[in-house]
C-alpha cells in the first residue's frame, strides 16, 4: 500500500510540475542573446498550456502551446547589440526575465588549460577586476557532470562579470570576451563548458565514436580515474546538449594534451566532435583553438605529433588554431600562466576571419612547402606576408637532414617569408624539422610578432619511448 500511495505522490509531483512554465538554466535573467538571429525560447509546461512571450524590445508578442510532452518552443528575433531588455513569459504563471542583454554568445570547451581560473591560479585577472564594471560581459559556468544520455538541462545560471564571477571562470575565455567586446562595442556572453583532465572523446556523442572502428580502438587508450570522465560522450551528454537550442556565434576550444597518446587518431576525432557539435545546433559555427604547448611529457615525441594532428585539423572549414609555444616559460608546467594572450589571440582570430574587422597579425606561419637547391633546403610558409624575423643570433629548435635520417642543427637565412635551411654536414637535404619535440620553444616569428607554427616535411617515424 505504501508503495502505491509512494507511486501517487510522485505522480502527482510530476503531473502539477509542469502545471507551470519551466525554463532550462540557460534561459534566464542576465543572459545574452545572439543578435540579430532567429532565437528559441524553450521548456516546459502543462500539455496543453498556452505559452505567450512578450519581448521588450520590440513589444511582439509570440505564442505556443505545450504539446503532449510537456514541452514548447517559441521562435523570438532578436534585435542588434544592445540592451538591458526583459522577456515576459505568460501561462499558467508569469515569469519575468530580466537585465537581458542583445550580443555576441561563445562557448569555451576543453580540459584544465581551458577551465584555468583565478581561483586556480591565474592571478593577473586581479588586474581585470576594477574595469569589469565598465564591460558587457555576462558568463555562465556549467558544474563538472556526466550523464549517460544526452540531457536537456544542466546545473548554472547567468551572472553579471564582476569581481566574484571572474574568480572560477575560465581566463582564456573571459580575454577573448573582454577583447571581442573592447573591439566590437557590444555585449559578450561566454558559456564556459570545460573540465580538467578530460580526452575529447568524452565531448562527442558516444555512437560517433564506438561506431568508428579507429575511435573506438583510440579511447580504449583513456584509463578510468576518479578525476574525470573517460567514456565517450558523457561530457556532451551532459554539458552541450543542453546547449544546442541556443544561439550561438561560436567556440574557443583549449584542450589536447589528455590526447597525446592516440595522436594518430585524434585529427579524426576532432573533426567528428566538431561535425557534431555544429549538426546538433544547426550551424556551421566558427571553431578557433589552441595548439597544446610545449611540456615535458613522460614519453618522447607524443607533444610533437599531437600538435601535428591539431595543425591538420585546419583543413575543416571554419576552423582556426592559434599557436602559443613563445609563451610558455616553464616546461614543466603543463598549465602556462599567460592565459590573457592566448585569450587575446583567439580573439584577433574571431575579429579577422568572424567579424571581418582587420588586424595586423591573426595567423601564426604555417609550413607550405619545401625545395632543395644545392646544400640548401627553401621552406615557403602561409600566412607570413608581412614577413619573418629571427630573434637572437642563431636559430632555436631548427634541424636539417639527409637521406640517414640524422638531424642537425640549422643555420637559417631568412628571405622574405621564406627560409633559407642548411648545415655544412648535410650535403645532399631530405628534410627540416622545426619545433619538432615535446619541449621545444623556437624563435622564428612573423615581423608582426607571431610565432612560427611547429613543423616537419618528412613523415619519418617518431621516437615516443619513455624518457630516462
Amino acid at each position: 500500500m505504501k508503495q502505491y500511495l509512494l507511486v501517487g505522490i510522485l505522480f502527482l509531483f510530476t503531473a502539477t510540475s509542469y502545471a507551470k512554465i519551466r525554463l532550462p538554466n540557460i534561459l534566464g535573467s542576465n543572459m545574452v542573446l545572439q543578435q540579430k538571429s532567429t532565437t528559441k525560447l524553450w521548456g516546459w509546461a502543462e500539455p496543453g498550456e498556452k505559452i505567450k512571450i512578450t519581448t521588450s524590445w520590440d513589444n511582439k508578442v509570440s505564442e505556443n502551446v505545450a504539446d503532449g510532452n510537456a514541452k514548447w518552443q517559441i521562435d523570438i528575433q532578436t534585435p542588434q547589440a544592445g540592451g538591458p531588455y526583459s522577456i515576459t513569459l505568460q501561462g499558467n504563471n508569469k515569469i519575468v526575465l530580466e537585465n537581458i542583454l542583445i550580443g555576441e554568445v561563445w562557448v569555451c570547451s576543453g580540459q584544465s588549460n581551458m577551465e584555468w581560473s583565478y581561483n586556480q591560479g591565474i592571478t593577473s585577472i586581479k588586474d581585470e577586476f576594477s574595469q569589469l564594471n565598465t564591460r558587457n560581459i555576462r558568463l555562465f559556468n556549467i558544474p563538472k557532470t556526466t550523464s549517460q544520455t544526452p540531457q536537456d538541462n544542466n546545473e548554472g545560471n547567468w551572472s553579471v562579470c564582476d569581481s566574484n564571477a571572474i574568480k572560477n571562470f575560465s581566463a582564456v575565455g573571459y580575454y577573448f570576451g573582454k577583447h571581442l567586446n573592447e573591439d566590437l562595442d557590444v555585449p559578450i556572453g561566454l558559456i564556459g563548458s570545460n573540465w580538467g583532465g578530460t580526452p575529447a572523446e568524452v565531448w562527442t556523442p558516444e555512437e560517433l565514436v564506438n561506431n568508428n572502428t579507429v575511435l573506438k580502438e583510440g579511447a580504449t587508450n583513456n584509463k578510468p580515474t576518479a578525476w574525470w570522465p573517460v567514456s565517450p560522450g558523457y561530457a556532451y551528454n551532459a554539458m552541450i546538449a543542453p546547449l544546442v537550442n541556443y544561439k550561438i556565434a561560436g567556440t574557443i576550444w583549449y584542450q589536447g594534451e589528455s590526447n597525446k597518446e592516440t595522436a594518430s587518431t585524434y585529427t579524426e576525432l576532432i573533426n567528428t566532435m566538431v561535425g557534431s557539435w555544429r549538426k546538433a545546433w544547426n550551424k556551421e559555427f566558427p571553431f578557433y583553438y589552441v595548439q597544446i604547448a610545449p611540456f615535458r611529457y613522460e614519453r618522447h615525441g607524443v607533444g610533437a605529433l599531437l600538435r601535428e594532428a591539431q595543425a591538420k585539423n585546419l583543413t575543416t572549414k571554419n576552423t582556426g588554431m592559434v599557436v602559443i609555444s613563445d609563451l610558455v616559460t616553464d616546461t614543466l608546467n603543463i598549465h602556462p600562466t599567460n592565459k590573457k594572450d592566448v585569450g587575446l589571440r583567439l580573439a584577433n582570430l574571431a575579429l579577422v576571419e568572424t567579424y571581418g574587422l582587420k588586424k595586423d597579425a591573426h595567423k601564426s606561419p604555417m609550413f607550405k612547402s619545401l625545395t632543395i637547391k644545392d646544400k640548401e633546403a627553401i621552406l615557403d610558409f602561409d600566412y607570413a606576408t608581412s614577413g619573418l624575423v629571427l630573434k637572437g643570433d642563431q636559430p632555436k629548435e631548427l634541424f636539417i637532414a639527409g637521406a640517414d635520417k640524422v638531424f642537425y642543427p640549422a643555420t637559417v637565412k631568412i628571405k622574405g617569408n621564406q627560409l633559407l635551411v642548411s648545415n655544412k654536414q648535410v650535403k645532399a637535404p631530405v628534410a627540416v624539422r622545426y619545433q619538432f619535440s615535446n619541449t621545444g620553444i623556437g624563435n622564428i616569428f612573423t615581423k608582426n610578432n607571431l610565432p612560427m607554427a611547429p613543423f616537419r616535411t618528412d613523415n619519418w617515424e617518431i621516437d615516443t619511448s619513455p624518457l630516462k
